[in-house]
């Protein structure tokens, strides 16, 4: 067996499931690499928009995420090693200049250990009560990284958009990681997703992985299309199924770190797959 991908988790982490302080001591005890935890600021009540899932109802997590930087500054100062990330953020729900404060502190305080997964979001309502509608949705998302971006990287940042403009101007404290902390971008494969992830984004994550092989080809012509190097965009499937073959797999495409899927679920059932997850990350590598 060749060794293969670092093997990370994402959960919903709620308030009913396991705690994120327990669950990101268990994933770096377990040597698994990186935690990732997803985001919904609310869900309303109307059910205009179907379950992302296929599901008729939409499952109990989606209503009770914590707010994920809270969730993983938590997780921060209890590690030391793995990547901590979000998977993914709503970020055309978020105001950017609190947002790129929040992660730049968080990146300070762990070590340049913050790994920025975003969204453009699916739900309608959720986003109409932010102010943004699903046709804007993606150019909202972009300008707000980009301003982020400008914020993380400049003395003295200032951005002028359609939907997010400020003057020249002070945040401290920079991220450890420079210019900024990574931003993959999550999505089916397509030309909308890859021009955005090559014109402001570090990589892409697929969700499930399937078709990724074919996808890469049109992945890595977005990025020579703007004039940047293919091998600098990573892909970090997520949702994965946890099988050496498939792991191999991708070990073969090149891709250095794979999710698996964690229930919201509580300790015992969590900490249970934990150590299966860590068997096979191990089993690899022997």
């Amino acid at each position: 067996m060749t060794d293969g991908p670092r093997l990370g988790v994402t959960m919903f982490a709620t308030d009913r499931s396991i705690d994120p302080v327990t669950l990101a001591r268990a994933v770096e005890e377990r040597g698994l690499a990186s935690l990732y935890v997803p985001e919904h600021t609310h869900i309303p009540v109307s059910r205009r928009t179907p379950a992302p899932t296929g599901d008729d109802q939409l499952a109990e997590e989606y209503r009770r995420t914590y707010d994920p930087f809270v969730a993983l500054a938590a997780a921060a100062a209890v590690t030391e090693r793995i990547t901590l990330g979000t998977g993914v953020c709503l970020v055309a729900q978020r105001e950017p200049i609190v947002t790129a404060k929040a992660i730049a502190s968080l990146d300070q305080l762990s070590g340049g250990r913050f790994t920025f997964g975003i969204g453009f979001g699916w739900n309608e309502d959720e986003l109409e009560h932010h102010g943004v509608t699903m046709p804007q949705r993606r150019a909202v998302a972009r300008e707000h990284v980009l301003a982020m971006q400008a914020l993380w990287r400049d003395d003295e940042a200032a951005f002028s958009g359609d939907h997010t403009e400020f003057s020249p101007s002070w945040s401290w404290p920079k991220p450890v990681q420079r210019p900024g902390p990574p931003v993959l971008i999550g999505g089916a494969a397509g030309p909308k997703l890859f021009a955005h992830i090559a014109e402001y984004a570090d990589g892409w994550i697929p969700i499930g992985g399937a078709g990724v092989r074919d996808a890469l080809v049109d992945l890595h012509a977005a990025a020579e299309r703007v004039g940047r190097d293919p091998a600098s965009l990573r892909v970090v499937p997520f949702g994965t199924v946890p099988d050496p073959g498939k792991l191999d797999y991708y070990a073969g495409l090149g891709i250095d770190e794979v999710v698996l899927q964690l229930p919201s679920a509580p300790a015992d059932r969590v900490l249970a797959l934990l150590d299966s997850y860590a068997q096979l990350a191990h089993g690899r590598t022997d």
